[in-house]
């Protein structure tokens, strides 16, 4: 049997993600601005958030702190933090 998520249900939940959020923030801008190198993650596509991630948790990308972010997130919360980045817009 084929489960199917409607968009709903597979939509990460913004909340969780704000909360987990602080994490994240302690490097990439909320602001939407680049810094040392470090690219911002505001309103990206939920889809391509979440392949990120996937690529950092199978040691696809290179980045060590990256990896070990990733590997220590949950699906929903990674879901979740792609949900809160991806409707944060840029600031002037």
């Amino acid at each position: 049997m084929l489960l199917v998520a409607s968009p709903v249900e597979a939509a990460g939940d913004r909340a969780l993600g704000a909360y987990l959020a602080a994490e994240c923030s302690a490097c990439h801008q909320i602001s939407g601005r680049s810094r040392g190198g470090i690219p911002p993650i505001i309103g990206w596509p939920e889809d391509q958030f979440v392949a990120v991630l996937d690529a950092y948790r199978s040691r696809q990308r290179d980045n060590p702190v990256m990896q070990a972010v990733a590997a220590r997130l949950s699906r929903d919360e990674i879901a979740a933090l792609a949900a809160y980045f991806g409707a944060l817009t840029s600031k002037p």
